[in-house]
Order: C-alpha cells, then structure tokens, then sequence
C-alpha cells in the first residue's frame, strides 16, 4: 500500500532542501547491490533526522538499524563537529556500504558502529553511556519494545525518540502475519507510555516523534 500518492511524495521532494551529492551516490549502491533497497529511509525522512537532530541541541544519539547507512549520515550531519553517533546493526554486508559512504562525508567521522546483536549490544552500551539525546530505531520489527524499553530510561528529558514503519504500509489496519502484529503492538505500548509525549506522522511509512517527559 502506498500511504501517500507518488506524485504528491514527488513534489514533497522537490521542495526539500538539497543533499550533498554523497546521499544520491549512497541511493544508487543500494538500489544497484542490496536486497530489499526499499528499507533505506531516503530524501524526505533523511533530512526530516537531520532538521530533528540540529532542532534538538543533540551531541550524543543512538540509531538501531544502520542498513547501508543513510539515516545515520543524516542524523551525524546534524550532529556539532564533536558529536557522536552509535549505530547498532547485525549486518556485515549492508554497513560494509554504509562504512563507504560514511568515509566520504565530511562528517562521518562522528559515526560509531556496534555490528553484532543490538538486543544485547545496547544495553551493555547504554549502561555506560550517560544521557541520550536522541535515538531512531528502524530495525527488526519484533524487537521494537525491547529496544524502545531499553532507551526510554536512557534518554535525558527533552530527548527525542523517532521510529520508523509505525504504519507498516498500512498493515496497522488489518494485520495478519507476524510482523503485522508486532508493529500494532508496539504503537499501542508507546502511545500509552507515561514516561514520553509522542504525536504518530504519516511521513513515509509512518513515524513515531516522542519526547521524553
């Protein structure tokens, strides 16, 4: 299901700030060499983690699900020179890209990747890191409430937590396999956690913004 009509996603595009040329070459790689391309967040979202980290005063962030690395070019570029990102993915061939384009940017020197099992790797990192400023998770979809429960505490107040696929092309409305089930679940525990303020936005494939309270 497409969730907002291409020609009005086309025009939402063209009237976006412009991106160094590095995000386009990032694009091409992964539609050229990666299974499912589609997961990779893209112009409209990319800038929308870069005006939300730069919005936000962010030095220290936090991504969960790296793929081949242009959410996290986003969010770094809007992190201040001596910024940090920690990005936690499992996939050694995806974030071997990710790590090229990565080494292009200007600012990809602010990137840190954790390969290897995020469920476990976070929160051994998130038990040294001190406050978190802001955190995207985009990765499997069964461990969005581990990985949602393993950050609430972590981020400061103010923070921002930002999640992809809440709509899941529209599956939220009548779902059926497994992952279905797991993104209604998810939703629903965020939008009844005491501890956040969150609005739900139908960019893309549906976005959770959540400040921490």
């Amino acid at each position: 299901m497409n969730l907002v009509p291409t020609a009005i996603e086309d025009f939402a595009r063209a009237h976006t700030s412009a991106l160094p040329e590095v995000y386009e070459r990032l694009r091409v790689e992964t539609f050229a060499s990666v299974k499912s391309p589609q997961m990779q967040v893209g112009k409209l979202e990319g800038r929308f983690l870069k005006l939300l980290t730069q919005l936000s005063g962010a030095k220290l962030a936090v991504e969960v699900g790296t793929f081949t690395g242009y959410s996290g070019l986003s969010i770094a570029e809007g992190l201040p020179d001596d910024g940090q990102l920690h990005t936690f993915d499992i996939d050694p061939v995806a974030t071997t890209i990710a790590r090229k384009y990565w080494a292009e940017a200007p600012w990809g020197h602010k990137i840190h990747l954790h390969l290897g099992d995020a469920r476990h790797d976070l929160a051994a990192f998130v038990a040294t890191s001190g406050p978190i400023d802001l955190c995207f998770i985009d990765a499997d979809k069964g461990g969005y409430k581990t990985y949602w429960e393993t950050l609430v505490p972590a981020m400061r107040p103010g923070g921002l937590l930002v999640v992809d696929n809440v709509l899941w092309s529209g599956h939220v409305l009548d779902p059926k396999d497994a992952d279905d089930h797991h993104i209604v679940d998810f939703d629903r525990h965020a939008a009844n956690d005491p501890r956040v303020e969150m609005v739900m936005l139908t960019i893309r494939d549906g976005i959770i913004l959540a400040r921490k309270l």
